[in-house]
């Protein structure tokens, strides 16, 4: 049984590498939890960008 980033037991979720970059702040993004669209690039967010659209969301 694997463990998941929580801690908890669970399916690792397979990690996609590549050479991309955050459309907002322009950090280097290596690795996502899934496979990026090509038509979508542009909206590709780093970690800590996306944590901070998702706070966002529950103000």
């Amino acid at each position: 049984m694997a463990f998941n980033d929580q801690g908890g037991a669970g399916f690792q979720k397979k990690m996609y590498q590549g050479n991309w970059q955050c459309s907002k702040c322009g950090a280097a993004i290596t690795e996502l939890p899934f496979e990026p669209d090509p038509s979508r690039m542009d909206k590709l967010l780093c970690r800590q960008c996306h944590m901070e659209r998702v706070r966002s969301f529950r103000r």
